[in-house]
């Protein structure tokens, strides 16, 4: 029997991880994947935490193209929700937002190297294609804790102090996550390609008229 009359936990300093599951997203990829394919015939890309793969400038979501356009908005809609999930002090639509993005595409062997998205408040990923496995890591990004001093309590094995979470998103999906938080993904084990896009958000002050 406790010998307390009560108990109360509070889940200090956590850093969210939200999913989202966009609706009739196969046309949608569709045409991403098109876009994509242009843009690759047009451009070598730059070379950013992507090894073996492709990525493209850094303007992606600006690019006045219709699906580009839906996908911005989709992007926007995640960050404005995962603000409003983690405060009720700030509205998002309060304050300027500037977005990034850019398209990856790793075929066989590509992957993308540890890394981190200074100076953005959020960054996600969008999942255009994901190729199907049945084993191993394909496909999977890892986030590792960015804290320190904590190997003594992965003892205990509990979940808030696990060193690191990998999960393998499906096609459709956005994943959204703090920017400071270091991320890698996993080489691609397929023949089919791996196609994301990655986008960063980033708020300022609207200045007073």
């Amino acid at each position: 029997m406790s010998e307390f009359t009560s108990a109360e936990t509070d889940m200090l300093f956590a850093t969210p991880l939200t999913r989202f599951k966009v609706q009739d997203h196969e046309a949608l990829n569709a045409e991403l994947l098109a876009e994509g394919e242009r843009l690759r015939g047009a451009s070598d890309g730059v070379q950013k935490s992507n090894r073996g793969g492709w990525h493209s400038d850094l303007d992606f979501l600006d690019l006045d193209v219709p699906c580009i356009q839906r996908l911005r908005m989709l992007a926007i809609q995640s960050v404005k929700d995962a603000t409003r999930r983690v405060t009720s002090r700030v509205d998002p639509d309060d304050l300027n937002m500037k977005i990034s993005g850019w398209m990856n595409a790793n075929p066989r062997g590509g992957f993308n190297a540890p890394h981190t998205h200074p100076g953005a408040h959020w960054s996600g990923v969008y999942y255009v294609n994901q190729p199907e496995v049945e084993t191993g890591n394909s496909g999977m990004i890892e986030f590792l804790d960015p804290r320190s001093d904590l190997p003594n309590w992965r003892l205990l094995r509990a979940k808030p102090f696990r060193p690191k979470r990998k999960i393998r998103p499906q096609a459709g999906e956005i994943v959204l996550f703090p920017s400071y938080l270091t991320h890698w993904v996993y080489p691609n084990e397929t023949d089919v390609e791996r196609v994301t896009v990655a986008f960063n958000a980033t708020f300022r002050k609207r200045r007073k008229s």
